[in-house]
């Protein structure tokens, strides 16, 4: 089984819940966008909690990638909140796990990337502030189509 998510460039879209840290349930949606290039790759993404009024958190990630067949991918990304964040994905035959933490903050999290299928993995994650529970969530993620060449959003470039 190939992971798409992540080890392939592409757009991800997906909708789902976001829970406070008094647990109380938000919706959610988010647009994260893969990018390989040859020293690393990059990931940017944004998740949009739609409370009252909503939120948005962004983040850009870099990527090492890995220099051996199971090893593990170190990244790096800068988070208005949370500062500079560092961590490490784990790919498994069917899931990706991501570990990570916030230097002397006392912020940590991890995050889990189920495989549905090519086109679709579960998102589950959660953000730590020592042995507090700050937020957590589940998305649906769906890898977007590639548009076909000579198509109206190729031409709008």
């Amino acid at each position: 089984m190939r992971h798409t998510y992540l080890l392939e460039p592409g757009i991800w879209t997906g909708n789902g819940t976001f829970w406070r840290e008094d647990g109380e349930p938000l919706p959610a949606e988010c647009r994260t966008e893969v990018a390989h290039q040859n020293e690393c790759w990059l990931i940017a993404g944004s998740l949009k909690v739609l409370g009252s009024p909503p939120v948005e958190f962004r983040n850009a990630y870099s990527i090492e990638p890995a220099t051996k067949k199971g090893g593990c991918l170190r990244w790096t990304s800068e988070n208005a909140t949370l500062g500079k964040v560092q961590g490490t994905f784990s790919v498994l035959e069917r899931s990706i796990f991501s570990v990570y933490s916030c230097g002397s903050a006392g912020y940590h999290g991890a995050e889990h990337y189920g495989r549905v299928d090519a086109d679709h993995y579960q998102a589950s994650g959660v953000l730590l502030l020592e042995a507090r529970r700050l937020s957590s969530w589940e998305i649906l993620l769906t890898r977007e189509s590639a548009p076909a060449v000579g198509s109206s959003a190729d031409s709008d470039r």
